[in-house]
């Protein structure tokens, strides 16, 4: 990584507004104050060895003049006119960084990106005041590419190059995200895995990833034993065990992992742990009462249905079992079936 430190040029009063006369080089612009500092500055840069850290200095002070008035057109034909004729200089990524930055300004993202991925793969980095060129070219190609196989790359760069730069838990999550897209679902598992260990980390766009994530780990390292191959078979199964009064049957046929009781207008009351420790007893619920439910499902979509059940001895007294299609690509043998996910306590249909 190249270091570069600051060297210190004429300083150039500012200016009021006045018009540039039009006969002017192209690159001679604004005020008349910016326009002879702008002379100075390309009289320096003339009279300094090519490639060197002072002509460097000085292409910095026109470029960020240009910045200023708004020229981004200016700014990138004099820099890719510098990178053309000198394709050797070693800060040539830092010109096509300020590049892709004018591009940005002009709204003209997907040209932004190309100018950031191209630095990136093509060019060694740079440390301008302490902070990496590509690094911060990776924080934008992450926002402004779509692309799941190019973020992936991305992703990987700023973790493996940048990690004590960056906050790792929203990378290693969004990575998990690329991965999933994809349908790389086992890298996506180990990039969710990852994040958990970032605890607190907060992910901007996904208020949920906690738990998406821990309730996608958790049931990716579960036995999955309590899922069935459909509805039907699921429904058949519940129906009996509640005939029989018998909670042990009821106990088997619930999910062991992300299992939830809520109220319909409330978040999660009570939760199966990881490892299938129950944080409530049925029993407690059953115990000399004749448990009834409904002849038919309520379906809440072709992937969500409930059964009205009632006779709990508990202040609601009507609970909806809810069954779930399994969404689980990673395992394509679990993947469509179908588990008791949760309980809704009270009325709702």
């Amino acid at each position: 990584m190249i270091c570069v430190l600051a060297i210190p040029l004429l300083y150039f009063s500012r200016c009021s507004p006045m018009n540039a006369n039009p006969l002017d080089n192209y690159f001679i612009s604004g005020c008349k104050a910016e326009q002879n500092a702008l002379r100075g500055y390309f009289s320096f840069l003339a009279a300094e060895a090519g490639n060197s850290q002072e002509q460097f200095v000085i292409i910095r002070k026109i470029a960020n003049t240009f910045l200023r008035q708004g020229e981004y057109g200016r700014l990138i034909n004099f820099l890719s006119s510098r990178i053309h004729q000198y394709p050797d200089d070693p800060y040539n990524a830092f010109y096509l960084f300020k590049m892709a930055y004018a591009y940005l300004q002009l709204e003209a993202y997907p040209i932004a990106a190309l100018y950031f991925d191209m630095l990136v793969k093509n060019f060694p980095d740079l440390e301008i005041f302490g902070n990496s060129i590509h690094l911060a070219s990776l924080k934008q190609l992450v926002t402004l590419v779509d692309d799941p196989q190019k973020r992936i790359w991305y992703y990987h760069e700023l973790i493996y190059r940048f990690i004590d730069q960056i906050d790792p838990g929203p990378t290693f999550f969004m990575l998990g995200q690329a991965y999933e897209r994809v349908g790389e679902w086992n890298n996506a598992i180990m990039a969710y895995t990852r994040f958990l260990s970032y605890t607190g980390s907060t992910v901007p766009g996904f208020p949920d990833a906690d738990e998406y994530a821990w309730r996608l780990v958790n049931f990716n390292n579960s036995a999955k034993d309590w899922t069935f191959e459909s509805l039907d078979a699921l429904t058949r199964a519940v129906k009996g065990a509640l005939d029989a009064g018998s909670a042990a049957r009821l106990r088997r046929y619930y999910a062991k992992v992300n299992f939830f009781t809520r109220t319909w207008d409330h978040e999660d009351t009570n939760n199966v742990g990881v490892a299938g420790h129950v944080v409530f007893n049925l029993s407690d619920f059953m115990r000399g009462n004749r448990i009834r439910f409904a002849n038919s499902l309520h379906m809440g979509s072709t992937t969500q249905a409930y059964l009205r059940t009632w006779g709990w001895s508990q202040a609601i007294s009507v609970w909806y079992f809810y069954f779930r299609k399994i969404h689980f690509p990673a395992d394509p043998a679990i993947h469509g079936r179908w588990e008791w996910a949760g309980i809704y306590y009270g009325e709702r249909f």
